[in-house]
This record gives C-alpha cells, sequence and structure tokens, in this order.
C-alpha cells in the first residue's frame, strides 16, 4: 500500500503562481510512476504532469508546458508542482497519483488517470481573473 498526502494550492490571481506537493509513504519502493491530474467540475480528471519515480524522467500536458514544473525529492519522498503563469482555466481539484504497475502505464499512456492504482485526497487550486 502506498499513502499520499498532498499539501498547498489556494487561490491565487491570473498570473500568479502556486506549489502542490505530495508526500508519498509505505511501499513507496513500488512506486514506477507519480504524477499530477486534476478535475474541474463536469469535467473529468486529466494528467498534468507526471515524472518517472526514481530516474526523474517527465512528462506535462500540452496545456501546462512552459508554465508547470514537476519535480521529485526523492530522500523525503516528495513530488511538487510548481505552477507559473496560472489561469482561470487551471481552477481545479488537483491531485497527486502513484502507479506501481509499469504495464498499465505502458498499456494506457502515461498522463491517464486509469493508470494509477493510488490516489491522494485532493487540494484546491483557485484562479480568479
Amino acid at each position: 500500500q502506498v499513502q499520499l498526502v498532498e499539501s498547498g494550492g489556494g487561490s491565487v490571481q491570473a498570473g500568479g503562481s502556486l506549489s502542490v506537493s505530495c508526500v508519498a509513504s509505505g511501499y513507496t519502493y513500488n512506486i514506477e510512476y507519480m504524477g499530477w491530474f486534476r478535475q474541474a467540475p463536469g469535467k473529468e480528471r486529466e494528467g498534468v504532469a507526471v515524472v518517472r519515480y526514481g530516474t526523474g524522467g517527465t512528462t506535462y500536458a500540452t496545456f501546462v508546458k512552459g508554465r508547470f514544473t514537476i519535480s521529485q525529492d526523492n530522500a523525503k519522498n516528495t513530488l511538487y508542482l510548481h505552477m507559473n503563469s496560472l489561469k482561470p482555466e487551471d481552477n481545479a481539484m488537483y491531485y497527486c497519483a502513484a502507479s506501481t504497475q509499469w504495464r498499465n502505464v505502458q498499456r494506457l499512456g502515461v498522463l491517464n488517470p486509469g493508470a494509477y492504482n493510488y490516489w491522494g485526497q485532493g487540494t484546491q487550486v483557485t484562479v480568479s481573473s
């Protein structure tokens, strides 16, 4: 089992910056990928950014490239998402997720929420125009 606890988020005006973090505990040595996903009201959950756990390889959704940065601190089992140039359309609940199923990620895609089997409780990011 892996437990994920997010923190950070909050409210900011458009153009501002926010950061969220996620601490993983439990059987973290089983984690293959870890990432951030978001879900706005009435919309499906979507992948934002993912890191290959351990190696640090990253994948970003096109709508956040150049604005968001995902990073990890392996020693602290902590994942970060630094968000710059925030837009009102970035309003969403942001979730940290981990996948211990490498084959599932290869089959479904690294930004597909269905490939992730552990989830945090989410943290709200609100961007006002």
